[in-house]
């Protein structure tokens, strides 16, 4: 591990810890891929229970929950959602998670503070710390050209999933090197290097093996690209080759 990784994993266990001492729930903030990846790594090394969500059901980035081992008292995890409208419809922009995201962090808001941010065209859902949810309903007042009205929702009244686009490609396997050069548009080697560099997560999980034979369904995140589904094989090109077909989250 790196550096600041190494200090990442003394902190989950110093929460862990925390929360087994002190008999209460602790939390991190909002993690993302590599370091739900650390995390996971350290679960044997921890001293209690744990719980990971992150607002909805296929959230990616999530905040871990330490659970002392006598918890006898109900508690949630303290993640809001709000809910970017225009304020007037007719001359609303489509916006994307980049226009989104831009807008909060010119706020001065760390990333860490923020979950997931879902878009459909110019409405978005934005999953938060719900200590923040105050000051970003008072100031995300516009995002690009378009003025907008934050509110906040209940997390169970959340009416959006990420968007996605299907597509299809042709591989010579279904190997996880094979996959990622497809569905990326990059050579099969370059696809191994980003493998073997800890770039590739199937299913929230990091996978350094190459030779890992994709199933259908399986959610597969790049990092720095986007996440998409694989849906399998439909058939075999005249030369043998596979057609497959995956969704791609936009």
């Amino acid at each position: 591990m790196e550096k600041e990784e190494l200090l990442l994993a003394k902190r989950f266990a110093d929460l862990s810890r925390q929360a087994q001492q002190k008999n209460i729930v602790v939390f991190s903030d909002f993690l993302n891929l590599n370091e739900l990846n650390i995390f996971r790594q350290q679960i044997p090394e921890l001293y209690s229970g744990y719980e990971c969500f992150g607002g909805y059901g296929s959230s990616e980035r999530q905040m871990v929950a330490f659970l002392p081992d006598a918890l006898c008292y109900d508690w949630h995890f303290p993640i809001a959602c709000l809910k970017l409208t225009p304020v007037n419809a007719r001359f609303a922009e489509n916006l994307s998670h980049r226009d989104v995201l831009g807008s909060l962090m010119n706020l001065g808001i760390e990333r860490s503070r923020l979950g997931d941010i879902l878009v459909d065209k110019a409405l978005a859902y934005v999953f938060c710390h719900e200590k923040i949810a105050g000051y970003l309903m008072e100031n995300v007042t516009r995002i690009r050209h378009t003025t907008v009205l934050a509110e906040q929702v209940a997390l169970e009244d959340v009416q959006i999933e990420p968007k996605k686009e299907l597509a299809e490609g042709i591989i010579t396997s279904n190997r996880l090197d094979s996959v990622i050069a497809c569905i990326c548009n990059i050579s099969r080697n370059q696809a191994s290097q980003w493998i073997r560099g800890g770039r590739v997560f199937i299913n929230n999980r990091e996978t350094l093996q190459a030779t890992y034979v994709c199933k259908p369904q399986e959610l597969i995140s790049v990092r720095s690209i986007g996440r998409f589904q694989f849906l399998g094989s439909f058939g075999e090109t005249r030369k043998g080759r596979l057609k497959i077909q995956y969704e791609k989250y936009i």
